[in-house]
């Protein structure tokens, strides 16, 4: 028996990393399109050569393994070239949120301690503005690295100065060389990015992804996305959202190509289907809304079959218009600690028609898409027992396995809370269908408790989406003496369009019980952080303060 129990070699063994992707995709798809941005254009052995010069020249302005490489850019060539040459060079990626306001930028910064910071031309005066805060509070400053398309940009950045020094991205290009040999991982568990969720809470929170969960993530996203070999992939989903949801990976993995957008319109999205033949596209519900709302004269009927992946609670109305377009749209559930969507299903007309509630576009079966997943569950969060497969019982969803975060950054307290047990605490609740069927209730800070009911706030947003007026909806609780919580509606409506909360009220009546319909809807913009996410808990005061203070329809409330 001693003798089977070998040790490791380089014939029999190498770390896992999505950087092999780009490799194989050079030597196997070395003529092929790999990335398109207007009229730029590179090959996949370009697109090598490119990372391994910025990995080269990182490398010899003192890059080294564990430094940490911070980006903010749109989705343009130079960001997906980051995430191959950063890792390359040893050094781990952060791609940060473009929304983000200068003082979440300086706090960010300051966690990271970035050794080196690329600055699309667009975002230099918010990093500037975040560095010089940086700067009062004796934070380490990094070397910038400015990102410029054309010659206006020159001027742009010519009024900013940084501490520790600036160069332009096209002059590092120039500086490195091809035959630079690539720091590969010691272990596959060592980090290649850190990504920022600010949650429900908007405290920013540093989430580590390994080698090994990327490199594996990646090829299951494949599956997940019904991926085939040379896809060709639109930008839509943001790079800095898990890694652009791992996609930047799996498209070497795979030799697709990737159209780079800097803007997103139903426009852009039409003609972009035409030009390239796009095959998938990722993105927010807003994508959705984007193209079931395009007006009559940018849309177009489609070349070939596109997939669209949405992540978010779906309208049913905007879905049936998408799907009408000739699109087929599946729906995803994850977050940024399982690297993006774990779970995706495609949607199906008919499944409003499989189990007993009205609205099941929170419904997710775990199958082959899954296999780098070792278990997800429904448990009771105390004991860590299952629940019953009755399709009644709510208990917490969880994960483990190959994909998950490795953890959060500097923050070992928080980590250890959400590995609990073993498990991913993904803190939404959830129950388990006869079937296996997952179905998504709530966040459990989320979920109404009213006169011993319990309430899912996404099922009730759900039914407002599907109203034809309503572009977003929040639903969150308010405080009630009797029955302790109460659903009150934020609702914002589409541009052009009227409705009254007798209107949203009747509407939901006549699809909801009555103890889920929202007596109270208010009108308005949805408050919502850097990463788009609604801030319920600041809904909820607002909910409450109409409740306590009684505030009058003038003041932005109105009653049915």
């Amino acid at each position: 028996m001693e003798d089977l129990l070998l040790l490791h070699c380089s014939a029999s063994y190498a770390p896992l990393s999505p950087m092999n992707f780009l490799k194989q995709a050079a030597k196997v798809c070395g003529d092929k399109v790999s990335i398109v941005y207007g009229t730029v254009g590179f090959s996949w052995r370009e697109t090598h050569d490119r990372c391994l010069r910025i990995a080269s020249a990182l490398s010899q302005l003192g890059i080294s393994s564990g430094d940490t490489v911070a980006a903010l850019a749109p989705n343009i060539p130079a960001l997906y070239e980051l995430h191959f040459a950063v890792p390359m060079a040893g050094a781990v990626l952060s791609a940060l949120n473009i929304r983000l306001d200068t003082a979440t930028l300086a706090v960010i910064l300051e966690k990271l301690e970035a050794k080196f910071i690329f600055i699309d031309n667009q975002y230099v005066h918010v990093v500037h503005e975040a560095l010089e805060i940086l700067s009062q509070k004796k934070g380490k400053q990094p070397f910038v690295v400015l990102i410029q398309e054309d010659d206006q940009a020159t001027t742009l950045v010519a009024n900013y100065e940084f501490a520790s020094g600036s160069m332009k991205y096209n002059d590092l290009l120039g500086m490195g060389g091809t035959d630079f040999e690539i720091v590969k991982p010691k272990d596959d568990g060592d980090p290649i990015s850190v990504n920022f969720t600010s949650g429900s809470t908007g405290e920013p929170k540093g989430v580590l992804y390994s080698h090994r969960a990327a490199y594996l993530n990646s090829l299951a996203s494949v599956i997940r996305y019904d991926m085939r070999i040379a896809p060709v992939f639109l930008w839509t989903v943001d790079m800095f959202r898990c890694n652009g949801w791992c996609c930047t990976w799996a498209m070497a993995a795979l030799g697709g190509t990737s159209i780079c957008l800097r803007n997103v319109s139903a426009k852009v999205i039409f003609d972009s289907i035409h030009l390239h033949t796009v095959t998938h596209l990722c993105g927010a519900p807003a994508i959705l809304n984007m193209i079931a709302d395009a007006p009559a004269c940018e849309q177009r009927p489609l070349p070939c079959k596109v997939h669209v992946i949405i992540a978010g609670v779906l309208s049913m109305s905007q879905v049936l218009k998408v799907e009408g377009l000739g699109f087929t749209v599946s729906y995803a559930y994850g977050m940024t600690e399982v690297l993006g969507p774990a779970i995706v299903r495609p949607w199906r007309a008919d499944w409003n028609s499989r189990f007993s509630n009205e609205h099941k576009n929170d419904q997710f079966q775990v199958g082959l898409d899954n296999l780098v997943i070792e278990e997800v569950d429904v448990k009771e969060a105390d004991s860590m027992k299952s629940v019953p497969r009755d399709g009644k019982t709510i208990g917490e969803i969880m994960f483990r396995g190959n994909t998950l975060m490795s953890g959060y950054l500097k923050n070992p307290k928080a980590t250890q809370e959400a590995f609990k047990d073993g498990w991913y605490r993904t803190r939404d609740l959830g129950l388990m269908h006869p079937n296996g069927v997952i179905q998504l209730k709530d966040r459990a800070m989320d979920i109404i408790v009213s006169g011993g009911e319990i309430i899912s706030t996404l099922e009730v947003e759900a039914v407002l989406l599907s109203h034809p007026k309503v572009l977003e909806a929040a639903v969150v609780g308010k405080h009630d003496d009797c029955l302790k919580e109460k659903p009150c509606a934020f609702v914002k409506l589409k541009e052009g369009y009227d409705a009254s909360s007798v209107e949203i009220v009747k509407f939901c009546e006549e699809q909801l019980p009555d103890f889920m319909v929202p007596r109270i809807v208010v009108f308005g913009e949805l408050p919502v952080n850097s990463t788009g996410k609604v801030q319920k808990f600041s809904l909820r005061l607002k909910a409450n303060a109409i409740h306590n203070n009684r505030i009058s329809p003038k003041n932005g409330c109105q009653r049915s």
